[in-house]
């Protein structure tokens, strides 16, 4: 897909905060340090518009992203930073919970797993919580760049039982340092869109 026009609209650090617009909505959830917002960058072909840290735990709002003035990517904080406090960990929880549960314009949800381990128990109550709630998912294990394709093959199979996923539950391997995957993502993207 081609992004013409991507600009942050807004950066939610509570429920009140959420934009009140009618446009469709694909969230990004993955632990910390994952690569949601590489992968945000990747699709839409830009290199700065969502930040990127080389530390964990630094996304700490929700973060909606207009793309063609047609729809929105949500950046949403990473989950299983053991270095935040429990207290700050509490905070966020119920606001993704109601942005997950309650936003009528949310399509669906890219979950992100890093390729090169198996999902973490973290990993395994996002994605239960995720269909026990009916949101569409499409499951990315990010950095498929740093595995041979044998291990990769391997490590897909690994994430599919781990997260207890059917054959036919979406499960893409992407790279941002390569673009492999990116079309086939933007498919699948598509189609929740629609």
């Amino acid at each position: 897909m081609q992004i013409n026009k991507a600009e942050l609209k807004a950066a939610a650090y509570s429920i009140k905060d959420f934009p009140a617009w009618d446009l469709p909505e694909i969230s990004f959830i993955g632990r910390s340090n994952v690569g949601k917002s590489s992968l945000l960058n990747s699709l839409i072909g830009r290199r700065n518009l969502a930040r990127i840290s080389s530390t964990p735990g630094k996304t700490r709002g929700l973060y909606f992203y207009l793309l063609n003035d047609s729809f929105c990517f949500v950046d949403l904080p990473g989950y299983g930073y053991a270095k935040l406090s429990k207290q700050e960990r509490d905070r966020w929880a119920p606001i993704i919970e109601d942005y997950l549960a309650k936003r009528g314009s949310l399509r669906g949800c890219l979950h992100l797993i890093d390729c090169r381990h198996d999902p973490t128990a973290d990993d395994q109550v996002m994605s239960a919580w995720l269909r026990a709630h009916t949101i569409p998912v499409i499951t990315v294990a990010t950095k498929a760049d740093k595995l041979s394709r044998s291990v990769l093959l391997k490590q897909l199979r690994a994430i599919r039982t781990g997260l207890g996923l059917f054959e036919e539950d979406r499960l893409l391997p992407f790279s941002t340092q390569t673009a492999a995957g990116r079309d086939q993502l933007w498919q699948e993207i598509r189609s929740l869109l629609v």
